[in-house]
């Protein structure tokens, strides 16, 4: 391949596209521009590092993974449908590395939890009596063991419609499945998470939680 893809490790911090110019500057890289992909790669791979670290829950396998998803890219240009947003496309390119990244390790890799917002919402239920003063690092703990539970495709949508909060259409069209059946992974992974929570850290379940299924 002629093109030098920009790196992925030094990007300027930031940058972002429109999506309609998304779709102008991928007509311009599918026609051959460089220039034009190379705008289109700093302007996504912040992102794309960032979706790919929570996927696969580390910096360095996530850099590596965004380097072949924009090097993919590049090489099915030409099969890319401008009828999609050109970040529907990428994130579905990107979504199928991570899941054989995650599957050539021989087991279920983790997915970390940037905020206390994710467990709260997502394994807690945003419960009142949820614990509200957990720090940073018991967060990623928590959420880092019980997020092992998922299969690939209950993490790549709990990832991208809980963290990267995408609406229920467009991770149908990243996955390739009904809205129906994000909505049945989506129930599925927040009730494993919730059991796994339950199982393995019974301190952090709200008392009225336990009281209940002790009844």
């Amino acid at each position: 391949m002629a093109i030098q893809l920009v790196h992925v490790r030094r990007v300027q911090e930031g940058t972002t596209i429109e999506p309609r110019d998304e779709r102008h500057l991928a007509a311009l890289a599918k026609a051959g521009d460089e220039d034009a992909f190379a705008e289109l790669v700093r302007g996504r791979t912040d992102s794309v590092v960032a979706f790919l670290r929570r996927m696969l829950g580390d910096t360095e396998d996530a850099r590596d993974v965004a380097q072949l998803t924009f090097l993919r890219v590049w090489e099915n240009l030409p099969r890319y449908d401008p009828s999609y947003a050109f970040s529907t496309w990428l994130f579905r390119i990107a979504g199928n590395l991570a899941i054989d990244a995650l599957r050539s390790r021989g087991t279920r890799a983790r997915t970390l939890a940037e905020s206390f917002r994710v467990v709260k919402g997502g394994l807690l239920a945003a419960s009142p009596e949820a614990p509200l003063r957990l720090s940073q690092e018991e967060v990623r703990r928590v959420f880092e063991a019980c997020a092992s539970v998922l299969s690939e495709k209950q993490r790549l949508v709990f990832v991208l419609r809980e963290m990267e909060e995408k609406e229920s259409r467009e991770v149908a069209e990243i996955v390739g499945c009904r809205e129906s059946t994000v909505r049945n992974h989506l129930f599925q992974a927040r009730r494993l998470l919730r059991e796994e929570l339950k199982r393995r850290f019974p301190e952090y379940v709200p008392e009225s939680h336990r009281s209940a299924e002790g009844a």
